[in-house]
């Protein structure tokens, strides 16, 4: 791999040495995860015009948590700071929305009991 923008490497590559092989499995592994978090904007778009209005399915939180974390992991591959801040917190703030949306049909469930 190219040393320039080396960030990580000199600190994870003796401990996990596989991340910074250069593979073509490495690039499928990118494509997937940004294909994961493109794919929900099409699902939220294809709910969307089959509501006739704005909706944001729960499929979406899916695709952006694993998307972004499949994409955080291919980041640190790259070993590009700027790459790596980008997605950095995203996994993050989609688990607290997936948690939220789980709580929130909780609450649903609990109230048609009532």
């Amino acid at each position: 791999m190219n040393d320039a923008g080396v960030f990580l490497q000199p600190l994870l590559g003796s401990v996990v040495p596989w991340l910074y092989y250069a593979s073509p499995f490495w690039t499928a592994f990118g494509l997937i995860g940004n294909f994961l978090f493109s794919l929900r904007f099409v699902v939220q778009w294809l709910y969307s015009e089959k509501k006739k209005e704005l909706v944001v399915p729960d499929v979406f939180w899916h695709f952006s948590l694993w998307g972004s974390v499949i994409t955080l992991i291919y980041a640190l591959h790259v070993d590009k700071l700027p790459v790596i801040l980008g997605y950095f917190f995203l996994p993050l703030l989609y688990a607290r929305s997936l948690i939220l949306l789980s709580r929130g049909k909780r609450r649903q469930k609990g109230t048609k009991k009532a």
